[in-house]
């Protein structure tokens, strides 16, 4: 793994005061979620575990703080014309519901095989669904169409200092809920969660130790980190359908100097987790978001004396959007 840089943080597209400010502005929309803890789960660990329930989140995924900065960070004369993006599922909700919130029209562009809940969240929440081929590519270009014929703003899902000032607001209020933490596990995909998170972590206690969590099938961020330069994939395949996205321009310089490690789990610990969620902690819990827990409970995090010292670990549960037929399916294999 590469060493950690110094970097100053003027350079990021987002710091803690703009954190801060994001919290101002999204407190009359967004919930404060709670955190959960299970006695079962810290001896399963052999750790104290706190459990950041960001599926209990408008939009059931923390995708709702970003997006609703970002749509409310926008002047009048930007707003009108509406917001689009492309998604594969809780930012195009998110996006959806904070347009709403702001009575403007949210354009979504949506792959072909994106689950189907997240898909009726959207049209739930007045989103009007443009469906594109699953590559980046087409989700790209058919966004880039949406754009010409709308004049809408485009609000990306990660790669945004508005949503990763946004998504930092989990920091802000995990580290007031739970003060022990000396360690934060966050799933990683295109980076603007756990960029907001570890700004603002780091700037509230700089010892804290921020790792990421990430499928096999969709490793890019180790891959990345490991090369020490944005490196992305042919090709995923993983149950996490959240984490599928590659880091930025803008999420990866903070990855790169912020994060400390990359936790690499497959898709059987991430459904072993998912399980434990709904039968310890009676929540429901999507791959993506049963990940972090996945993390904690893999050889890798628990044979490396590197963590012998993470003892109070905040694991943010980042979303519970889950298709149960896929779920049960899930379980039977």
């Amino acid at each position: 793994m590469e060493p950690n840089h110094t970097k100053s943080s003027d350079s990021y597209a987002a710091d803690i005061s703009s954190i801060r400010e994001a919290q101002v502005r999204i407190k009359p929309f967004a919930r404060q979620t709670p955190v959960l803890t299970s006695d079962t789960l810290d001896s399963i660990a052999g750790r104290k575990l706190y459990f950041k329930c960001e599926c209990f989140q408008k939009g059931g995924a923390f995708k709702f703080r970003g997006a609703c900065n970002a749509i409310f960070s926008l002047d009048d004369d930007q707003a009108t014309k509406g917001v689009a993006t492309h998604s594969s599922g809780n930012h195009a909700a998110a996006l959806s519901l904070a347009a709403k919130l702001r009575g403007i029209p949210a354009y979504i562009v949506i792959p072909k095989d994106a689950p189907k809940c997240k898909v009726t969240n959207v049209k739930r929440y007045g989103g009007h669904v443009i469906f594109s081929e699953p590559s980046m590519q087409s989700r790209e270009d058919t966004a880039n169409k949406v754009l010409q014929d709308t004049g809408a703003v485009l609000i990306p899902s990660s790669n945004d200092g508005r949503i990763i000032s946004g998504q930092g607001t989990i920091s802000l209020e995990f580290l007031e809920q739970a003060s022990e933490i000396d360690t934060l596990i966050v799933p990683i995909s295109g980076g603007g969660m756990i960029s907001g998170v570890a700004l603002a972590a780091k700037a509230i206690n700089p010892a804290i130790r921020i790792l990421a969590a990430e499928p096999m099938g969709a490793n890019d961020a180790f891959q990345s980190k490991s090369n020490g330069r944005i490196t992305k994939l042919s090709e995923v395949n993983t149950i996490a359908d959240g984490l599928r996205a590659f880091l930025g321009d803008l999420t990866w310089p903070i990855v790169r100097d912020l994060v400390d490690d990359v936790i690499v789990v497959d898709d059987k610990e991430i459904i072993q987790a998912m399980k434990l969620c709904y039968e310890v902690l009676k929540i429901a819990v999507e791959p993506s978001g049963a990940i972090g827990l996945a993390a904690v409970l893999s050889d890798g995090f628990q044979k490396n004396p590197v963590y012998s010292e993470c003892n109070h670990i905040g694991i943010v549960l980042s979303g519970g959007n889950v298709d149960l037929g896929v779920l049960w399916n899930s379980f039977d294999k």
